[in-house]
């Protein structure tokens, strides 16, 4: 699962990406100090940017840098005024360059702060501009030379042809096609558990290094981590400032892991194809070739930001649809608390009629977004509610109990009554299911804590 900052992961949440976007360039902002304190900005004064990277998106402009993983999305008035400092005008001289080609007036001194809160910013005239510690990278032994193949426009035809391959050999042999019964391929569940959970987890590195690898040839860091969606514990895979690359090595970086997990499947299927039914070697190809077709449905929970959600995102041209969207969710469910209460309640009514209580927090959020924006996060916020409720339903009334039944038996299962088998088989439950439980919980907690500290600050 891919996490980019907006258009992540994740991001969107759970990004080490600061994703703002400016509206302005008179925006308000601190600048960062030194130990004699903030530098003060004149007319005069030049400043020296860091290496940012410029992408133009529909009627705006995405500024970045790659090194901190941190972009805006700015006017193309601020894109402007980025590029005329960066060329070496004073922020007098940018100003006047601005007011002659747009005939307004804008605030460089304030827009000069902008840029160095963002970290964009390596001195303002003699000062220099603390910098922030880069995130880290996973493998950063990796570089773009290495994996530039990753890119080339022939790897989708080749995907293509093995798929197509894999589907003639369907069509003439449907027995192929894998069902539940295949992870069942041994009789000790012990061993079907430990099997499938090597091999789960061999798939799900796999696919999170195809992100990794095709953002690492489009020359972004990423890092790969553990995660939570919902009841779900993933891995993902930071590549926030994939936004500043081509839309083709945007979608290639997004579609890496779907395209090497239905690779994967297409192989097995050739192979499968050469085996003789009945054997182990058949069982144990039939139990991968499921194990890697059973998370492509969870990819379109778009609600829980897959992969494909990042593919809707940048389609719709989204600066972040899960975060949009969410917020406005909210807004619609406070507007209908305040409806049944108004029923119920003429003085609430002409409260409200009065404008009593009325605030920034009960206006529409999507007001503020461009029409596109708008439509897309208005249809995705119903998307977000209901898979969101259906998922927790589901947990609540199959995966739970489930989980609970299986651990009681097992627990029940330990002792000297129940021989070396079934000790050996209870423990092996106990540690695979109990263990993916306590590590959601620990993951979970230990991403809710940056959230926490910044929310506090």
């Amino acid at each position: 699962m891919t996490d980019t900052a907006g258009p992540a992961a994740d991001a969107s949440e759970a990004h080490t990406t600061a994703d703002t976007e400016a509206d302005a360039v008179g925006a308000d902002a601190a600048v960062g100090t030194d130990a004699d304190g903030p530098p003060r900005i004149t007319p005069t004064t030049r400043v020296l940017l860091h290496d940012l990277a410029v992408r133009r998106d529909r009627d705006e402009w995405i500024v970045g840098r790659m090194t901190t993983r941190t972009f805006v999305a700015l006017p193309a008035v601020g894109a402007r005024a980025v590029e005329l400092l960066g060329a070496g005008l004073s922020v007098g001289r940018t100003e006047e360059s601005l007011r002659a080609e747009t005939g307004e007036e804008f605030d460089i001194a304030d827009f000069v702060g902008d840029l160095a809160a963002l970290g964009f910013v390596a001195r303002i005239g003699d000062h220099a501009v603390p910098d922030a510690e880069p995130p880290r990278a996973s493998l950063p032994w990796l570089r773009p030379r290495h994996v530039r193949l990753a890119l080339h426009p022939v790897i989708p035809l080749l995907v293509g042809a093995l798929l197509a391959a894999a589907a003639v050999v369907l069509v003439r042999r449907p027995d192929l096609l894998p069902g539940y019964r295949d992870l069942l391929w041994s009789r000790h569940g012990s061993v079907v558990l430990l099997s499938g959970a090597a091999a789960g987890w061999t798939l799900l590195l796999a696919h999170e290094l195809a992100h990794l690898v095709t953002a690492r040839a489009a020359g972004v860091p990423g890092k790969m981590r553990l995660g939570t969606r919902l009841q779900f514990l993933v891995m993902q895979t930071d590549i926030s400032g994939i936004e500043l690359a081509p839309r083709r090595h945007r979608l290639t970086a997004y579609l890496a892991g779907i395209a090497l997990n239905l690779s994967v499947a297409s192989s097995l299927v050739l192979v499968l194809a050469l085996t003789e039914t009945g054997t182990t070697a058949h069982r144990l190809l039939a139990a991968a070739l499921l194990l890697a077709l059973l998370p492509l449905p969870f990819q379109c929970m778009v609600f829980t930001r897959t992969d494909l959600y990042f593919v809707l995102q940048d389609l719709t041209g989204c600066r972040d649809l899960y975060g949009d969207g969410l917020a406005y969710a909210r807004y619609r469910a406070r507007r209908s608390v305040r409806s049944v209460r108004s029923v119920s309640s003429m003085r609430t009514v002409r409260a409200v009629r009065r404008g009593v209580g009325a605030g920034d927090r009960d206006d529409d959020p999507s007001a503020r977004l461009p029409a596109h924006e708008r439509r897309a996060v208005r249809l995705y916020s119903v998307v977000l509610v209901v898979g969101t409720a259906a998922c927790l339903t589901f947990m609540a009334a199959v995966t739970l109990p489930v989980d609970v039944a299986l651990l009681v038996r097992a627990v029940r299962g330990l002792g000297p009554g129940h021989g070396l088998a079934g000790n050996a088989d209870a423990v092996t439950v106990l540690v695979v299911l109990g263990g993916v439980n306590v590590l959601w919980l620990v993951t979970w907690w230990r991403n809710r804590r940056p959230r926490r500290s910044a929310s506090a600050t």
